[in-house]
């Protein structure tokens, strides 16, 4: 991993990812994360090729032992209202933000995709780098995978409780076939993104 860059600056390297851009409901998480010098845990990938528990390991893991981390949630009435690209680009200046506030200042940063974000309101120059496949080319853009990841199904956990008709404890917002049956016979709640056309069929305004 970390196959971009220079070897001589690894250390000072953060990563940026985010988790929720596809689902129906909900919002879009990003994480922020700084590893070091630390070795990264063994199994450390994107957040999509590990198993919910191991994922939830390796995020205690990785919040125990990085240099540092933040995390940015862009609600989904305000993914309706800029896009979700907009906002999962948002989301991923306010976690690099909190990254920030830590003390940490990476030399370069990592950003999974083909964007990169708008740096927050008087931070320090730095290079952003986009970077396809980030999560399995960088440990530090995986250990955001992973953040995010979990950061986001723990939210859609304790929404389940608010609007439990929905099954977002199983589904965590993503547009399966009972999540689709749910919308339909309940109509959306204040976690649906209206702008998304699978769930606009259902609002009826």
């Amino acid at each position: 991993m970390e196959t971009t860059l220079p070897a001589r600056r690894r250390e000072l390297v953060a990563g940026v990812d985010e988790a929720g851009r596809g689902p129906l409901a909900g919002p879009v998480v990003a994480a922020a994360v700084m590893l070091g010098d630390v070795i990264p845990p063994a199994g450390l990938n994107d957040s999509k090729q590990v198993t919910a528990r191991r994922r939830q390991e390796l995020a205690r893991m990785i919040i125990d032992a990085c240099r540092g981390w933040g995390i940015g949630v862009v609600s989904a009435s305000r993914i309706d209202e800029i896009n979700i690209r907009r906002a999962a680009l948002e989301a991923m200046s306010k976690a690099y933000a909190q990254l920030l506030a830590q003390g940490v200042e990476p030399d370069l940063v990592l950003v999974d995709g083909r964007d990169v974000f708008d740096l927050p309101p008087r931070s320090p120059a730095v290079e952003l780098r986009a970077v396809v496949g980030g999560d399995r080319r960088s440990a530090n853009v995986a250990a955001a995978s992973i953040l995010a990841k979990v950061w986001r199904d723990s939210l859609l956990l304790e929404y389940h409780f608010q609007w439990p008709q929905y099954g977002f404890d199983r589904h965590k917002g993503y547009p399966t076939r009972q999540h689709l049956a749910a919308i339909a016979r309940h109509g959306p709640c204040p976690l649906h993104r209206r702008t998304f056309r699978r769930v606009r069929e259902y609002c009826g305004d």
